[in-house]
């Protein structure tokens, strides 16, 4: 089944743009006429360049309001014995999130971000959407099946969460959102992001598995094991690059619900900060889909599972921060945020050499 077989993602796909590169002409002139030397203040630089392209030239740049979707979901693959935690620790902490105690709570309302948690599918029972404003119950399924065994979910579930996805930031950005930002819970969802970095870079299972939740040693040698069965199991679907199968068979409800965030932010035309191993297996779907998504994007941070190295080498990429982070739930996204924040007030806040009294650069003696 591929994507054409569903025309309302491949019309919404297709219909994103690119940013306009000719724009950084502009934003770089303005920055290099900011009252300190040429370049010194590096990244905030580049990531201000970026933020000015992203908005079209729109000034003041601004990333406020700003929100982390926190996708959660189950994995059928746990019953190969991929993971030390039960599943029922999905719903456990769905509920910590939400009554604020987790870490993407405590430092998503420490950093001014809004928050809206989905259980795309977990497999607890649901929690209450009337005691948890936060909450958006989604719940394609009890967790998917196995991608080992078959299908990890239908084409259709797959389109759900990705359609969900777009149409959560297109709803956000109706009422004021100017920044997404990627989080995600869910047990088993270190196996599915490693088999679908594998499955769309070429990668092997035994350089990228990593401990997630805290295998051991012998732990991440079965995981990585499982992997390969699972992408011996689906060879058809990868070796035709076929995206939408790739997903599907690989893949976990809350994975494609992010990979729809990274689209629905390029769809926007707004930023969105992707945050670490799994939520970056999610930005791979979307850039697999639509290479566009790139330019809106920012990687957060580097994730401290091992593999996370080599997938950087495969994207080209260079996240903001490195933290030693492995927690998830959108953590590094909101320890990154600040940098954006300061990235756009220094754009606009910053006295200029034209417009102050204070002297540029001089002419340096040839040598």
């Amino acid at each position: 089944m591929t994507l054409n077989e569903f025309p309302e993602l491949a019309e919404r796909i297709a219909a994103v743009h690119r940013v306009d590169t000719d724009l950084e002409e502009a934003a770089r002139a303005h920055l290099d006429d900011l009252t300190k030397p040429k370049g010194s203040l590096g990244r905030l630089e580049d990531i201000a360049a970026r933020l000015y392209m992203i908005s079209g030239a729109m000034t003041p740049l601004s990333v406020d309001p700003a929100l982390v979707v926190v996708a959660s979901g189950d994995h059928g693959v746990v019953e190969e014995g991929v993971s030390p935690f039960p599943q029922e620790v999905t719903g456990q902490m769905l509920r910590n999130i939400l009554d604020g105690g987790a870490g993407i709570s405590v430092l998503s309302r420490l950093n001014g971000m809004k928050m809206i948690v989905v259980d795309a599918g977990g497999a607890h029972d649901a929690l209450s959407e009337d005691e948890y404003p936060k909450l958006r119950n989604l719940r394609l399924a009890r967790g998917t099946a196995n991608m080992a065994r078959s299908c990890a979910m239908s084409p259709e579930h797959c389109v759900k969460a990705l359609l969900y996805g777009m149409d959560t930031v297109r709803y956000a950005v109706e009422q004021g959102v100017r920044l997404v930002a990627t989080g995600e819970m869910g047990i088993g969802n270190t196996t599915s992001a490693t088999a679908l970095f594998c499955a769309l870079y070429g990668l092997e299972p035994e350089h990228v598995a990593g401990p997630g939740a805290g295998l051991n040693a012998a732990g991440v040698r079965h995981k990585a094991e499982v992997i390969r069965r699972a992408l011996q199991l689906h060879h058809d679907v990868i070796e035709a690059r076929d995206i939408l199968g790739i997903a599907s068979a690989l893949g976990g409800y809350e994975i494609m619900v992010l990979a729809g965030v990274v689209l629905g932010a390029a769809e926007s035309h707004i930023p969105v900060l992707v945050d670490g191993f799994i939520s970056t297996s999610a930005y791979a779907v979307a850039h697999a889909f639509c290479p566009a998504v790139a330019e809106y994007s920012f990687l957060a941070h580097a994730s401290a599972e091992p593999g996370y190295v080599l997938v950087m080498e495969c994207m080209k990429q260079k996240p903001l921060l490195q933290l030693e982070f492995r927690l998830g739930e959108g953590t590094g996204c909101a320890a990154a945020f600040p940098l954006l924040r300061a990235s756009a007030a220094i754009y606009n806040e910053m006295a200029t050499f034209s417009g102050a009294n204070v002297t540029g650069t001089v002419t340096q003696p040839v040598a």
